[in-house]
């Protein structure tokens, strides 16, 4: 399973587009504490287009409380980062994955990625910026997960207007 989380999210917007890729992707979201926002502000609905009640996700009060639930790989999102996100295997489906992305402002504590030095990530850019929208963030580096999973079940043509709608 892949999991998406979120520490000390602050902008709304942010989340809810996460929100809306957890749903498109079945990835677990996971929120911690503290938000910078309210779970029922009409900004996060409007970025989750009404796909949030798709998405599953669960808030915890710190790191410590999630850590204790959730055993599995660990993958570290910044800027700080050693390796590209393309360097991680990814492949194995039956692994829990839990790909961690910190705040807007501030990231993840530097005591937490201390103690995960092997398995910090950076998305590969130039200098002209200090780092990407978060939301960009977590759909690049889920989609690398994907990618290497062979999309699992996802489905790879449009179920609305049909395979062919391009060609008729």
């Amino acid at each position: 399973m892949i999991n998406i989380v979120l520490y000390a999210p602050e902008i709304p917007q942010n989340t809810g587009n996460i929100m809306r890729s957890c749903a498109a992707t079945g990835a677990k979201l996971h929120l911690i504490e503290p938000l910078g926002f309210s779970l029922d502000e009409k900004s996060i609905k409007r970025s989750g287009a009404n796909y949030i009640d798709s998405c599953d996700y669960t808030v915890y009060k710190n790191f410590e409380e999630f850590e204790k639930q959730n055993p599995g790989e660990y993958y570290f999102l910044t800027r700080y980062g050693k390796k590209p996100h393309t360097e991680f295997d990814f492949s194995k489906k039956d692994k829990k994955i839990y790909l961690i992305l910190g705040s807007e402002s501030s990231g993840i504590p530097k005591e937490l990625l201390h103690d995960h030095l092997e398995t910090c990530m950076r998305i590969p850019m130039n200098n002209n910026v200090r780092a990407l929208n978060l939301s960009n963030c977590a759909a690049i580096i889920l989609y690398e997960v994907l990618r290497q999973q062979n999309y699992n079940d996802l489905l790879r043509e449009e179920p609305f207007k049909g395979a062919d709608y391009l060609s008729e």
